[in-house]
């Protein structure tokens, strides 16, 4: 059985950095939710990659406010990974839907899997607006500790946005999540999220679906409950990762 210090340990230093965060503004301001990262790349891993989130709250200037985005990524050697994606995003419910940022990212895997008692990686983000002059440009620490069937997994960030539509500012994110490897297919987990104006926490499933000759699905859903007044009340997410060699 694993020791109840390791999680209480885990969750605790989440909430620490957290509260020491001032948080981080994610996709001009909004909500965020998004993927909690592992620090690892596959050689020669080819990727398609969809994420989205649907907001569900009172306040109808909150409420269906959706957010999709379509990636693919493929390793570059053993140590780095990129990707190039599109963002969409719809109003309040009922308004329209429309292509609203592009952005790629480029993983560093700094350490072996298992070479320390943290494995380490950097990411890299940068996003650029459709129809304002914005930019913003990330780097987070991902960092990795399992113990027997846990995992823990922090992404710590720093984030510069400028443009001429915006404010030039420095700001941080953070998102961690805690997960348990019951079976290969199913693995139940929590994650939270904090940010400036977006603060989140919720239970996940997560899980992969092989098909042979190197292709799977990984897959997860959950729910992100907000923890303030300006993140909406619920925020469902689907992540679906299609992975072949």
């Amino acid at each position: 059985m694993i020791e109840s210090g390791f999680i209480s340990r885990w969750m605790v230093a989440g909430a620490v950095l957290g509260s020491l965060l001032p948080a981080a503004v994610v996709r001009a301001d909004g909500l965020y939710v998004d993927q909690v990262y592992d620090p690892y790349v596959q050689p020669m891993e080819k990727e398609f990659e969809y994420l989205g989130v649907y907001p569900v709250d009172d306040n109808h200037e909150l409420d269906g406010a959706q957010m999709h985005l379509l990636s693919a990524g493929m390793s570059l050697n053993d140590r780095w990974y990129a990707e190039l994606g599109v963002e969409g995003e719809a109003g309040e419910a009922g308004a329209g839907f429309e292509w609203s940022a592009a952005e790629a990212e480029v993983k560093w895997q700094l350490t072996e899997q298992g070479e320390y008692a943290f494995d380490w990686g950097l990411l890299f983000e940068l996003e650029v607006e459709r129809e304002m002059h914005a930019r913003e440009f990330s780097t987070s620490v991902i960092v990795l500790r399992e113990w027997q069937r846990w995992v823990g997994t922090l992404n710590a960030g720093l984030v510069y946005e400028w443009g001429n539509d915006i404010n030039n500012e420095w700001e941080t994110q953070l998102a961690s999540q805690l997960r348990y490897r019951w079976s290969r297919a199913l693995e139940p987990a929590l994650e939270l999220y904090l940010a400036e104006n977006s603060r989140s926490l919720g239970p996940v499933l997560t899980g992969r679906v092989r098909f042979g000759g190197g292709r799977s699905l990984r897959w997860e859903t959950g729910v992100l409950l907000g923890l303030d007044g300006e993140t909406p009340d619920t925020n469902w997410k689907l992540l679906l990762e299609y992975e072949f060699y």
